[in-house]
């Protein structure tokens, strides 16, 4: 589930907080990275029990309100379907979401407030309304609901990801990739396989964990060596007016051209120039690109490079 876009971000996270801090201590901040990584799979848990969270709390509101001293027809008589839509039941009932909750120790327990603001936004919208009018009464219908409530809804919200940013550090980069993700399962339920469901797992395979502790690795241990070279090639520029970021972007870039033969040089240069973009200048995409193609194309004239 935690792609190379994500394990790339959060691995320059690390390597620029390791010069910043001063520490300089790998393995700490190896652990820095694995637990940032843990986080990330953790919203993705998180985003699943919203789905169970603001259901549970609809059903304890209709409760409360035929429980009133004099409670109302419509309130005596309410609308359930909301309240015990399908795949939400079944998200609930989900026995890997179970384990991870207790094993990580997850919940929405403290944040009661959020959870009520996000069940507002959904019974105000149009979708609940057409929800509630479809007369289509069905699993699909009720996992329909969901999968466009999330996507349009949640996603993009920016109250909601700004709640979700205050929560925990660690998602502040993770959250539109980690909704994506939501999405495809939620789109991938099925009601036959109840509560055996599958979810997705931290990593797609072992070859992108392996990926993410070498990257790392390789950045830091070989930084001097990758510095150094970078630093020939940035000889008309004044350095101390090069974004710290910058350096760092090249750095993790020219790790991973070096020490993984099998991703092309044009995918890696992509994937830090798009970066750069984001986390550091406005220019500073095509100062790294012209820096890194330098550095390329130096290291095949030494026959230290032999990919394309």
């Amino acid at each position: 589930m935690i792609n190379r876009i994500l394990i790339r971000i959060k691995v320059l996270q690390i390597v620029y907080a390791y010069y910043q801090n001063g520490n300089k201590d790998l393995k700490t901040a190896e652990n820095e990275l694995l637990f940032s990584l843990q986080k990330s799979y953790d919203l993705y848990h998180y985003f699943l029990l919203l789905i169970v969270e603001t259901t549970n709390l609809q059903k304890r509101l209709l409760d409360n309100r035929k429980n009133k001293y004099v409670p109302t027809q419509e309130e005596l008589n309410p609308n359930m379907r909301f309240a015990e839509n399908r795949l939400a039941m079944q998200i609930e009932g989900n026995e890997s979401l179970a384990t991870y909750v207790k094993e990580q120790g997850i919940s929405w327990n403290n944040d009661e407030d959020f959870i009520k603001s996000v069940l507002d936004l959904i019974l105000t919208s149009e979708l609940y309304s057409e929800y509630l009018a479809n007369e289509n009464d069905s699993y699909e219908t009720d996992k329909e609901f969901w999968r466009n409530t999330f996507k349009k809804l949640i996603c993009g919200n920016e109250e909601i990801e700004s709640y979700l940013e205050d929560k925990s550090i660690y998602w502040n980069d993770d959250i539109e990739i980690i909704q994506t993700f939501t999405l495809k399962t939620i789109k991938k339920f099925s009601e036959a396989a109840g509560s055996k469901q599958s979810l997705l797992p931290m990593f797609k395979d072992l070859e992108d964990q392996e990926f993410a502790i070498k990257l790392f690795r390789q950045s830091l241990l070989k930084g001097s060596e990758y510095r150094e070279r970078i630093q020939k090639h940035m000889k008309n520029w004044e350095s101390e007016r090069i974004a710290n970021m910058d350096q760092i972007i090249m750095q993790v870039a020219l790790a991973e051209i070096l020490n993984f033969p099998s991703i092309p040089i044009n995918v890696t240069l992509n994937e830090y120039i798009d970066t750069a973009k984001h986390y550091s200048t406005p220019k500073s995409g095509i100062f790294i690109n012209g820096i890194l193609d330098s550095v390329v194309t130096e290291l095949k004239n030494e026959k230290l490079l032999i990919k394309d």
